[in-house]
């Protein structure tokens, strides 16, 4: 039986190693579809929601498998409706191929239905590799040449198919003028990429004339946790995480400040202030004025990616390798630092930091603090656990409040901050981990715009993973909180209902009827039971967790001009300014208490 282009295209995403396709059917790839159908094995077809959702579970699979996530459209809208999701791959770095249908080759240029011009459409967010397929001979290297540039360049790319070359006989290139050949399927992605020897040499003795050393690291450190730890002892050095590096060193390490930046932590911000050397290992973090002030530190940067270098802060030494085995060479070099007065300063500010966390978290609120959620999973979440974050205020919590363990994974939509990635990741996610439990923190605006569909998702395909907890908690307040806040803080406006408030909906009730295991959280008396339910439960959960929308995201040093703005947006009829008020108020004291104190329940 002569073989389909719709069928090769699969052949070869099996050669690839891909286990599964999420996407969404449509008329413009009926023909790969069909071959779906007609194969008995992988890949598997996930079926998302939505074309967006797909293409976040294809990110979310890459980021926590370090494998190639594929995501599959029709033509027209459904090619369109990739676009958000393959822009967080592209910002984040992640590696992702989009194969999406194309109007039949005889109809273009007619204005035909669902006619979109794809190569403008797409030429942005592929710009490292984007082909339009329109003989077979063609298939080979534009799918090769797909996945090797998505994993050399952690990038998404994107293959194009008209919808009738699908259904066509396959023919392989031939040996002549005009036809380009492929390889085998693989590639081979170097692991020891190190730094010219006479700059790590030269960033040696610039980290070894400093005397307080910061370290700040990124998603690009996460496979040299061992080396980023030895740099810290030699040093004496403290170590921030950017946001996207949350889970590249574990918190319970007490030299480890946390997340920088406005949701960052009280250490990070005063380790940057007051430090003399800065250390970048694999972060590309934007905010330069959580960083020491210019000409206050001397700085060395490591990132795989020379492109990266030098952007964020005046670096004199940029080293261009793998972080693991450029630090290694470095660590040879350095001499250990004797005096440790630096680094007792950094431990006792963590130690405090986290004992104001708590008291935070433990503040009474109206009904439930939204910190306190997730203080209480931090208590109780297994050592291999997957933690996914959506963005808006739940995000403040999850980076500062959770602390993560070595072994623990944890990502969100770094770079471009978009909101609806939380679940969708969390699938992507048990589809790269089957055997791993999962949690999604999400925030209601981010559950009603796309959340609670995906919630059908998971309840069709939990059964096929051999651990089938994965825990969504939405952070039930009826406010786009963050938003609330930054109207708030940094534009002195008072919180606009009609733009603001969200619909009453119980998540509960909707995740009850799509037959899974739903718990609705109103006494934070019930949170550590609710977690440890959850995480427990044959299948998967919801918890419905009302929290009070005005517990403030305060930044690790809130400046007058923002605190002046909130002040006036209180004035100008902020709706429960009362309330407002005195959570700031008791929230921000617990700063102020000495740690021999204890804990304050006001």
């Amino acid at each position: 039986m002569t073989q389909q282009v719709g069928d090769y295209v699969l052949q070869r995403l099996r050669e690839w190693g891909v286990e599964q396709v999420f996407g969404y059917p449509g008329d413009g790839i009926n023909g790969l579809v069909a071959a779906f159908g007609r194969a008995d094995d992988q890949p598997r077809f996930v079926q998302a929601r939505h074309e967006e959702m797909a293409a976040f579970q294809a990110t979310g699979y890459a980021k926590f498998s370090g494998q190639v996530g594929v995501c599959t459209a029709t033509s027209g809208p459904g090619a369109i409706h990739l676009l958000n999701g393959l822009y967080d791959a592209k910002l984040d770095h992640v590696p992702v191929v989009a194969i999406v249908g194309q109007t039949a080759r005889s109809a273009m240029g007619g204005s035909y239905q669902q006619e979109v011009d794809l190569q403008n459409l797409f030429k942005d967010v592929a710009s490292d590799y984007l082909v339009e397929v329109n003989v077979a001979s063609q298939l080979p290297n534009a799918l090769d040449r797909a996945f090797r540039t998505a994993l050399t360049r952690r990038a998404p790319t994107a293959v194009i198919i008209p919808a009738d070359l699908q259904e066509e006989p396959y023919e392989a290139p031939t040996h002549e003028f005009k036809q380009v050949p492929s390889s085998a399927p693989g590639l081979a992605m170097p692991t020891a990429i190190t730094a010219a020897r006479a700059e790590i040499q030269r960033a040696a003795e610039l980290i070894d004339a400093g005397s307080r050393v910061a370290i700040l690291v990124g998603q690009g450190a996460r496979s040299a946790l061992r080396e980023v730890v030895e740099l810290a002892e030699l040093t004496g050095a403290g170590i921030a995480k950017a946001l996207l590096g949350k889970d590249v060193v574990p918190d319970d390490l007490p030299f480890v400040t946390g997340s920088i930046g406005l949701l960052g932590s009280r250490p990070s911000y005063e380790m940057m202030r007051d430090c003399d050397t800065l250390v970048i290992v694999g972060s590309n973090f934007p905010y330069a004025q959580f960083l020491p002030d210019y000409g206050q530190a001397r700085a060395v940067q490591i990132d795989i990616d020379g492109t990266m270098i030098g952007m964020r802060y005046p670096t004199e030494v940029n080293l261009v390798g793998d972080a693991a085995t450029t630090l290694t060479e470095l660590n040879g070099l350095l001499h250990r630092k004797s005096d440790r007065a630096w680094r007792e300063t950094i431990e006792k500010n963590v130690a405090r930091w986290w004992d104001t966390i708590e008291r935070q978290s433990m503040l009474q609120a109206k009904p439930v603090n939204p910190m306190r959620v997730v203080w209480e999973l931090s208590q109780q979440i297994p050592d291999d656990a997957i933690v996914t974050a959506d963005s808006g205020s739940s995000t403040n919590w999850y980076a500062r409040c959770l602390r993560f363990r070595d072994g623990m994974r944890g990502s969100l939509s770094g770079t471009l901050a978009t909101m609806g990635a939380g679940v969708p990741y969390a699938i992507g996610a048990k589809f790269a981990h089957p055997d791993r439990p999962a949690i999604a923190l999400v925030g209601d605006g981010a559950m009603q715009m796309n959340g609670l569909a995906e919630l059908l998702t998971i309840a069709r395909y939990y059964p096929r993973w051999r651990d089938p907890r994965l825990v969504v908690c939405v952070f039930h307040n009826n406010d786009l909180n963050q938003v609330t806040w930054e109207l708030r803080s940094m534009g002195g406006a008072p919180k606009f209902e009609e733009s603001q408030t969200l619909p009453e909906v119980s998540y509960a009730e909707v995740a009850r009827s799509m037959g899974l295991v739903s718990m609705t959280v109103d006494d934070p008396d019930q949170l550590a039971g609710a977690w440890k339910a959850a995480l427990s439960a044959d299948r998967p959960v919801v918890l419905d967790v009302h929290c009070d929308p005005e517990v403030p995201p305060i930044p690790p040093h809130a400046t007058f001009e923002q605190l002046k703005s909130t002040a006036e947006a209180v004035v100008r009829g902020d709706p429960n300014a009362r309330h407002l008020l005195a959570q700031g108020a008791k929230t921000k004291a617990q700063e102020l208490i000495p740690r021999s104190t204890g804990k304050s329940d006001a």
